[in-house]
């Protein structure tokens, strides 16, 4: 049985990832610190999901530790490391860097160490469309140089790909990173913003609307972010498979994101119409390290493993909704 190691186990991805591996027979080892930038019972609530599934374990542990991860890689002996863990988060990071730090730089340090040591056979890690900044051509392709990161989030999601094509160069880590672009969906993060506007319309409370509606994103449904992983995963555990990288080094970039930017304001329409309740919109003025618009370039996944996003943004705002009044009982 593959086994793989899910860092951010209890996080929306990382858990929603570990179901579809444990469904396709896959092994899962998960690990998360459960810290609390967000309501820690939503980490334990999608972690009750896993719990009793055949092929699962938990280990409650932080990244930055590195001495407590590096016996666990002794301990078992992971095929592939899927590292999910980390800060995330543009606005916080404006405030609260040092987390960053620990978490999105030595954490990712920490684990590529670990896989170096224990032979792994693939690293996956979690990058975001952030890491494209100030880049003004659209779509955002994987060719595009990403030298002026905006946020210190992009900053330090720009570093592990770097740190991870180091270790790929030097000691043949097969690394994939994965840019994601704006993940929503059913057990979503309390932070972003279909969650917020969500909370705050059933509340009967005004929404903050940044750069007066003026921005768009490439919304990308929960459920094909997962997808992509997994298509990824299984290419890649083909025999001698690796990406036709010019420069020889076992390691590349791919982006997984919707390829449909939405305009905020048609978002919102969306998600009144799925709640059936008008938004007390708060128009405010763009933020510190916000992008105005994101837009993914996804000729490369789908060249290499046949797969393409599709889920439209109506149908996964509605998916989420559902999900939202049965979990939150509203």
């Amino acid at each position: 049985m593959h086994k793989v190691l899910v860092t951010g186990a209890a996080g929306f991805i990382g858990s929603a990832l570990s179901l579809a591996l444990l469904k396709a027979g896959y092994e899962v080892v998960g690990i998360d610190n459960l810290c609390d930038y967000y309501e820690v019972s939503l980490k334990e609530a999608r972690l009750k999901r896993l719990e009793g599934q055949v092929g699962f374990s938990f280990i409650k542990m932080d990244l930055a530790d590195y001495a407590s991860l590096s016996q666990l890689f002794q301990n078992q002996k992971f095929d592939t490391v899927v590292n999910l863990a980390a800060q995330v988060g543009v606005r916080y990071s404006l405030s609260n860097p040092e987390v960053y730090t620990a978490s999105n730089l030595v954490g990712f340090a920490n684990v590529l160490e670990a896989c170096r040591r224990a032979q792994v056979k693939h690293l996956v890690y979690a990058s975001s469309s952030s890491v494209y900044g100030a880049n003004v051509a659209l779509p955002f392709s994987e060719e595009d140089p990403c030298d002026q990161p905006i946020s210190y989030y992009g900053a330090t999601k720009r570093s592990n790909e770097m740190m991870a094509h180091s270790y790929a160069h030097l000691y043949g880590l097969r690394c994939t990173g994965l840019r994601f672009f704006t993940v929503y969906g059913p057990w979503g993060r309390p932070d972003m913003a279909i969650f917020l506007f969500t909370k705050a319309i059933l509340k009967g409370e005004s929404i903050k609307v940044f750069n007066q509606g003026q921005m768009r994103r490439d919304f990308t449904y929960v459920d094909d972010i997962v997808e992509g992983i997994c298509q990824l995963l299984k290419k890649q555990a083909e025999p001698g498979a690796h990406w036709p990288k010019a420069d020889g080094v076992p390691n590349d970039i791919f982006n997984i994101g919707n390829h449909q930017p939405i305009q905020l304001m048609d978002m919102i329409r969306t998600l009144e119409e799925a709640l059936g309740i008008e938004a007390k919109k708060e128009l405010m003025p763009m933020q510190d390290g916000d992008m105005v618009e994101t837009f993914s370039k996804m000729d490369k996944l789908q060249l290499a493993t046949g797969f393409m996003p599709a889920t439209l943004l109506k149908t996964g705002i509605e998916n989420f909704v559902a999900w939202y009044r049965s979990y939150y009982g509203v």
